[in-house]
């Protein structure tokens, strides 16, 4: 058995421990014990609450905590996210650790506290016995503090994750050539995070990534999940090429992300079971209307989707001759079949149930094809989407759409 030694400034604490992790404490206060010295040293990079009790104020769902400057004095950021709006406040250290007190155990069953040098869990069963697990962790950034800082990013840039995949290199920072991917991975999670408030997902959500190549977004949600959202996530990258699978997956294991693996499968024969979110971003062609009738198969409650190289329907339509002198244009006849052909998978979603947006997503390293069609599921159907759908092939002379067959083959509740 190792011992694990954490040192601030006129402070250690000494955890026995086991391989890589700590050996649990069922005394709360080796949390604050913690907490307090990261606090007054600078080294307090974030926290989270989350797993609300009974006694927490209604639709309050998690509480995150950063490090702030405020006239030039060390202070804390809490933001209150409830379902629908957040409420930001800030608190001095001796207020952080006297508000944690409180909340921690009463209103909050989970406490992750991030250090430079730890990380460390207080959790509560549901008798509020305390458990603390601390697991030492190396090369994180302390966090910028101060209101005029950079833009916030939802994840830290020192994870292993980003180093493996080429996106930071040895010291935490992200590369030059990664930027573009680094501000797409933190759009997306804005819009992950504000799909799974709006769907309530649960403690445990269950996730397919279709077409997850290098998986660069698949990790950054089981983070965003673990440590933003307070969620304990069991997240599935399917990828068709077995090198990619197994890189993946020693790079989960390195990262000790255990509710992330990865697959070797294709869109549309792969079997996602229940599920409560699908993601396909950059699904060629019909693969993505393949991924996206998984998902309502599935009865997903999130469903996320990035198209790309929509063929299919041109191929397939007819249109009008009064379109003839506009659609006589090869790229614009590209561009009207990439709207009806997105504009229908939208309609087919609403069809069966969910609440759809379609908005632009920001443009990738890999292709310039940036839409994004996202849904969440809701009470009942659109009760006019078919006859839209319907009238809109008849205009556009459209003989088939490739969702539309596959579910009328395999229906949603088959």
């Amino acid at each position: 058995m190792e011992t694990e030694r954490f040192v601030f400034p006129g402070f250690t604490l000494s955890v026995a421990g086991q391989g890589l992790g700590t050996m649990p404490s069922m005394d709360s206060s080796h949390f604050f014990d913690l907490l307090k010295p990261a606090l007054e040293s600078g080294q307090f990079i974030k926290a989270t609450l989350s797993r609300p009790c009974g006694s927490a104020p209604k639709d309050l769902r998690n509480v995150f905590l950063r490090p702030v400057l405020l006239r030039g004095e060390r202070a804390v950021s809490w933001t209150y996210r409830y379902e629908r709006r957040d409420e930001v406040k800030n608190h001095t250290p001796a207020e952080t650790v006297r508000r944690l007190r409180d909340l921690c155990g009463s209103q909050f069953r989970n406490a992750i506290l991030f250090t430079a040098a730890a990380e460390v869990t207080l959790s509560h069963n549901r008798r509020g016995e305390p458990a603390v697990t601390v697991r030492n962790i190396t090369g994180q950034n302390v966090a910028a503090e101060g209101h005029d800082r950079d833009k916030q990013r939802l994840i830290a840039p020192g994870s292993l994750w980003l180093r493996e995949l080429g996106i930071a290199g040895p010291g935490g920072a992200i590369l030059p050539a990664s930027q573009a991917k680094w501000r797409q991975i933190n759009k997306f999670l804005e819009i992950a995070g504000h799909l799974h408030r709006s769907a309530g997902l649960p403690q445990n959500p269950r996730i397919a990534d279709m077409g997850c190549g290098k998986g660069y977004l698949t990790f950054a949600l089981y983070e965003y999940l673990t440590t933003q959202a307070g969620l304990a996530p069991d997240i599935t990258g399917v990828e068709q090429r077995p090198e990619l699978v197994a890189f993946c997956n020693g790079v989960a294991q390195q990262s000790g992300f255990t509710g992330l693996k990865f697959s070797a499968g294709r869109i549309g024969e792969w079997e996602t079971g229940p599920l409560d979110v699908l993601m396909a971003l950059h699904a060629c062609d019909t693969a993505t209307d393949e991924a996206i009738a998984a998902g309502i198969r599935a009865g997903a409650s999130v469903i996320i989707t990035s198209p790309c190289c929509q063929h299919q329907v041109r191929q397939a339509m007819h249109p009008p001759r009064l379109l003839s002198p506009l659609l006589k244009h090869g790229i614009l006849l590209e561009r009207q079949a990439e709207i009806l052909t997105d504009g229908i998978r939208a309609l087919l979603m609403e069809a069966h149930g969910y609440r759809t947006s379609v908005f632009e997503f920001i443009s990738t390293e890999h292709t310039a094809k940036n839409l994004m069609i996202t849904g969440v599921k809701q009470e009942g159907a659109s009760l006019t989407a078919r006859a839209e759908i319907e009238a809109l092939k008849q205009v556009f002379g459209v003989r088939e759409h490739r969702l539309e067959t596959l579910l009328a083959e395999k229906p949603a509740d088959a």
